[in-house]
């Protein structure tokens, strides 16, 4: 199955430097990629498409993996990876950085997403409290803490105009104007994510069994908790600095992986990584066909939606 999924990606990969607004024959893309040389094609491809392809790539695995890291430690088989307060948190630092620095650039936007998806996290940890090993308390806490961060960002945005004609166009979520340079710098942060992910799959399989029993058997429940929340908080993090908020991603694929390999998060996180990342790019590739371009956060919401529904209507939901 990692295998299919992995051609598929490269396949999608291949499709997403080809098709636009403008299509390029294979032989096009495979000698502007090749050459080097100049011409309006290598621009295209080289300039455009695969800056916009790696982002895909990067923030669809981000989010994937981070939909099934949110939803093994909550149980919940709703769970978002914005749960947790990381997008609300990235989305106020943004907006502080549009009105206080004057910071529109996205690749200037980047560590202040990060640094505020951080901090996010670390206010709900402390409203968690002590709770920090109940997946109940965690969720409150981060349900509480994105409410007021919202409602904070909303102020911000709607008492300055210049900052809310920007903050509009990238809070839809949009892979289009994002140099390679912003993929660079959020890839480390992806990468250890989805390391930290991995290495809590066990812990997550544990979890599943109810908190009393994980403790029974000798795991730590507050330190893989810490442990997740960390990787959700990297993963989102940078999924968000790099494209904005791109909602709907991660709460689907987790479920279509566990149709796919079963309940055992060791194969669940990889999977859902990897089938994020396809349906991010297959979703930015058919926004780029509809007249005026479509912004890859909708195209999600439009690709995801229907997936989602057949799921559930189905097959029984996977018990978490």
């Amino acid at each position: 199955m990692l295998a299919v999924l992995v051609g598929a990606l490269v396949v999608l990969a291949a499709v997403s430097l080809a098709v636009g607004s403008a299509y390029l024959a294979p032989d096009v893309v495979w000698h502007a990629l090749r050459t080097g040389g100049g011409g309006d094609a290598a621009t295209i491809v080289r300039g455009v498409r695969i800056p916009r392809t790696a982002a895909g790539l990067v923030v669809g695995l981000a989010l994937g993996a981070a939909g099934a890291v949110m939803q093994g430690h909550t149980r919940n088989p709703l769970a978002d990876p914005g749960l947790f307060g990381v997008t609300a948190g990235a989305c106020l630092a943004v907006v502080l950085a549009m009105v206080v620095l004057g910071v529109r650039d996205p690749a200037g936007q980047v560590w202040y997403a990060l640094a505020g998806s951080a901090l996010a996290t670390a206010l709900v940890l402390a409203v968690a409290g002590r709770g920090t090993g109940n997946p109940v308390p965690l969720a409150l806490a981060g349900v509480a803490v994105s409410a007021l961060l919202a409602t904070v960002t909303s102020f911000l945005v709607l008492s300055d105009q210049p900052t809310l004609d920007t903050y509009r166009r990238w809070v839809v979520g949009s892979l289009a104007g994002r140099d390679l340079s912003v993929t660079l710098r959020v890839a480390p942060f992806v990468a250890a994510g989805l390391v930290l992910a991995l290495l809590d799959a066990r812990s997550m399989d544990l979890l599943g069994l109810g908190t009393d029993t994980a403790r029974g058997l000798g795991q730590r429940s507050a330190l893989s908790r810490c442990a997740g929340l960390a990787a959700v908080t990297l993963l989102t993090g940078a999924a968000t600095a790099a494209a904005g908020p791109i909602g709907f991603l991660g709460l689907v694929v987790p479920h279509l992986a566990r149709r796919l390999v079963g309940i055992p998060y060791r194969w669940v996180v990889p999977v859902s990584a990897l089938l994020g990342a396809c349906l991010l790019v297959a979703a930015d590739v058919a926004g780029r066909l509809v007249p005026g371009e479509l912004q890859v956060g909708v195209g999600v919401a439009i690709v995801g939606a229907p997936v989602f529904v057949t799921v559930v209507r189905r097959r029984r939901t996977v018990a978490l």
